[in-house]
């Protein structure tokens, strides 16, 4: 269950309550308290939006929001601009992704946890009366302490084993049976390199398991590690985490198109094993790191894209407005990923229910303001906030096409030609001037706007390329700024409302560490805060990165709220075993292979799915492990195999991504939508990833959300899925591929046909019903078939396409048992 927090009575969960804290909240203050707050310039209608009850009464037009009902609420009527006489703000309309955020609030209940803010004529000071050593009293706040394995007796094969007996024996329950060694070498693939076993590994390893079942799951497990789709795999599920994206997102919604580089390095991260503590700092500081060649000082600064890729509103008008919700995105992501603490809930008060005071928020804040963050979109009239990317060595990929001379000239020859237009506007507008004409000004002015759009993407477009035509190679990413700072603490968040002092560059306070460095006055502090997220002594960092670890291969985490191990998330299933594995962790010098093989060898994860109706009535939700979880694929497995075993999956790695190839710009415009839906044949993972758009084989199957810190996906069952694998032409394409796989390449006929299909959709052989029926019902389509006049030979062809499309469509293809 998740944690729920009481508010005027009613039960929100810690993930609504944080989904108004970072995007309602700050929406309020920023467009609304100046005439709706107690301390506002004027009160306007009679309305106050700055407590939950106020903003429920509502003014002299009725409530601002009734929860549940958008009719209802005149503030997201107002907002939409679809009653010309009920119009907020009156002066300019929010951009979509907020009323889209007010629209997801208000049909949740619209949880609000505000009470009394600050009283007009009180001080502008900060103070705070959170207890940080009471704080320090939840689980997650205290070091791990190495437990005793309990006894597993003849069960258990690795330590976890023990700590799970223990706790089924004290519930009076008894794990299952293994798992059938087939189920579980396509659990083993599926959950280490995301792709189905190959039919000829399927018997090899029941054979081998069979002889020795420890020494052949051991041996699978390293061949699997050793392949580079578990990079890969694990690589994308830590994007999920990172929120990765190939645009900024938001109304403007510009490319990133140097994100890809990013992916490439996490992917190449998880196949080299690089111990998860560097893997952590190279995101956070990798461009202060010394290296020992230009190589690896390139490849640390590609890193720190961790930092660069989230989202942007690159047409706020307020520079330091812009600036501050940039370092919150990176403070909720960085607190988020790595330490599994909403941090950014303390950005407006002193969080509601961690011990983490409004001081640390900004005492971070300084951190990410003393750095400067660059991403690389094209200068325009809609992108005010643009900036420059960070230049690479020769020696790395461009990842997009070189020109020829002629197209470098031509180029070249546009953005003179735009510059020139431009000149000769201006004259012309000081012509009007003098010649009074306001209509020919405000239409030059006009037509001015728009060319210096497409001076932007022209120059960006040069700027990309050597004088020869050869690709620049570049990198998002950030660095220090020459002149570090304090921030200062904004009073409820407010840009323009500082209190008088500011927060000194530092850590939390609840998380005490012996081995803290002091962040000196010419540095930013990034690289201390890396230090401190990552030391031994900090009791979240191990923890958060094996419970993710334990979620991605068990379908459900030992603290299931995977990004919130705060007072008000779930407490953990198997507290000891969470502390050992974090410990061995430690131990394995932070090789996130070594956890993985540990858990794949144990007798926890070798589980069977069978359910048993006495366990199930104990334990409905399976958090005390006596089975295994069955679970449905992610999207891109479910994508990937289908292309497997239509023999199309290309398994080389593509150099850059669709968006590098489009260059700079902006989505729908100079990046196509149809660019982004095209279809590929390389792994899921290289598919584009643009914020609003993604893939339909992805988002069909609850891909994550790409703007937000998404540790765990939702899963649902719904008709559209359904019909995806009915009528969409990607799946359609893969199963005649199958088809034409099995007769024109294998050339295979009647039951072995039958069996070899079943081994590559089902990593099993057919029952003797199933290929009775699979016969049966290719007969009778035959006969149909002669009917309108095919010949047999695409009659059969077109009677094993369906069959295959069928067992793709299945939802024994979707789910591992």
């Amino acid at each position: 269950m998740l944690a729920l927090a009481t508010v005027a009575g009613e039960d929100f969960s810690r993930e609504q309550l944080d989904f108004f804290e970072s995007k309602i909240r700050p929406a309020l203050v920023k467009h609304c308290y100046q005439c709706h707050s107690q301390d506002g310039d004027q009160v306007k209608g009679g309305l106050l939006l700055d407590t939950r009850d106020a903003t429920l009464y509502g003014g002299d037009s009725g409530p601002a929001i009734v929860p549940g009902d958008l009719n209802e609420s005149l503030l997201y009527v107002a907002m939409t601009y679809e009653d010309s006489s009920l119009e907020m703000p009156p002066k300019y309309r929010l951009d979509s992704d907020v009323i889209a955020d007010f629209k997801t609030w208000i049909e949740m209940g619209a949880p609000d946890p505000r009470e009394r803010e600050r009283a007009p004529g009180e001080s502008s000071s900060y103070s705070s009366t959170i207890d940080i050593e009471a704080g320090r009293e939840h689980w997650a706040y205290q070091v791990p302490q190495k437990p005793t394995v309990p006894d597993g007796a003849d069960w258990a094969r690795r330590g976890l084993d023990g700590f799970v007996l223990s706790k089924l024996e004290e519930s009076g329950l008894t794990p299952a049976e293994d798992a059938d060694p087939r189920d579980l070498l396509r659990r083993l693939s599926f959950d280490l390199v995301g792709l189905p076993p190959q039919p000829r590994h399927v018997e090899a390893f029941v054979a081998s398991y069979e002889a020795d079942p420890e020494q052949a799951i051991a041996d699978t497990v390293d061949r699997l590690l050793a392949m580079p789709q578990y990079g890969e795999t694990f690589g994308r599920r830590w994007l999920d985490v990172a929120r990765y994206a190939e645009s900024t997102g938001k109304d403007v919604n510009a490319v990133y198109s140097e994100a890809w580089r990013y992916r490439d390095w996490v992917i190449d991260a998880f196949n080299a094993d690089v111990p998860f503590d560097e893997f952590i700092t190279d995101q956070l500081a990798g461009d202060l790191i010394a290296s020992e060649n230009d190589l690896d000082a390139a490849n640390r600064q590609i890193a720190t894209g961790f930092l660069a890729i989230g989202t942007k509103g690159l047409n706020d008008q307020n520079a330091r407005q812009f600036r501050f919700d940039m370092v919150d995105e990176q403070i909720d992501t960085m607190s988020r990923a790595f330490l599994a603490t909403s941090v950014a809930c303390a950005r407006c008060h002193d969080h509601k229910f961690d011990p983490i005071p409004m001081h640390d928020y900004y005492a971070m804040a300084g951190i990410f303001l003393s750095t400067d963050t660059y991403y690389g979109t094209s200068e325009a009239i809609i992108n005010r906030r643009s900036t420059e990317l960070i230049p690479l060595p020769n020696t790395f990929s461009s990842g997009g096409n070189d020109l020829t001379l002629a197209e470098v000239i031509d180029q070249q020859f546009q953005v003179d030609s735009l510059n020139q237009q431009f000149e000769e506007n201006n004259n012309r507008i000081l012509a009007a001037r003098q010649a009074d004409n306001e209509a020919e000004i405000n239409r030059l002015r006009q037509a001015q706007l728009a060319l210096r759009t497409r001076m932007g993407l022209a120059e960006g477009q040069v700027e990309m390329y050597d004088h020869d035509g050869s690709r620049l190679p570049f990198a998002m990413g950030v660095q220090d700024r020459a002149e570090p700072f304090d921030s200062q603490i904004l009073i409820r968040g407010e840009e323009d409302n500082p209190a008088d002092e500011r927060a000194a560059r530092g850590f939390l306070q609840v998380v005490k560490t012996h081995d803290e460095q002091p962040i000196p006055t010419d540095e930013s502090g990034r690289l201390q805060l890396a230090e401190w997220v990552v030391s031994p002594e900090n009791p979240l960092t191990a923890r958060v990165i094996v419970n993710r670890v334990w979620l991605w291969m068990f379908g459900e985490g030992l603290v299931s709220s995977v990004d919130n191990f705060g007072t008000t998330g779930e407490a953990p299933s198997h507290p000891e075993l969470l502390d050992y594995l974090a410990i061995r962790l430690l131990e394995h010098d932070w090789s996130i292979k070594a956890l993985v093989r540990e858990i794949a060898t144990s007798r926890t994860y070798q589980m069977a799915s069978t359910y048993d109706a006495d366990a199930f009535l104990k334990d409905p939700e399976n958090r005390l492990l006596w089975r295994a979880n069955k679970r449905r694929l992610p999207a891109e497995a479910i994508r990937d195999a289908a292309l497997v075993i239509g023999g199309q999956l290309e398994l080389e790695r593509p150099v850059g991504s669709v968006v590098s190839e489009n260059g700079e710009g902006f989505v729908g415009r100079t990046l196509p939508e149809s660019a982004i839906n095209q279809e590929q044949t390389y792994r899921s993972v290289y598919l584009p990833i643009v914020r609003g758009l993604v893939p339909d084989s992805l988002g069909v199957f609850d891909f994550a959300d790409p703007s937000l810190v998404a540790g765990k996906r939702e899963v649902t069952t719904v008709p559209s899925q359904s019909l995806f694998m009915m009528n969409s032409e990607f799946i359609q394409a893969q199963a005649a591929a199958m088809a034409r796989r099995l007769t024109v390449d294998w050339e295979l006929r009647g039951p072995q046909l039958v069996s070899t299909a079943f081994y590559l959709a089902y990593s099993r052989p057919p029952t003797p019903e199933e290929g009775r029926k699979t016969g049966a019902y290719i007969e009778r389509f035959l006969d149909t078939a002669k009917e309108s006049g095919l010949s047999e030979q695409e009659a059969r062809q077109l009677a094993l396409t369906t069959f295959c499309q069928s067992l793709i469509s299945s939802a024994e293809f979707r789910y591992l048992n």
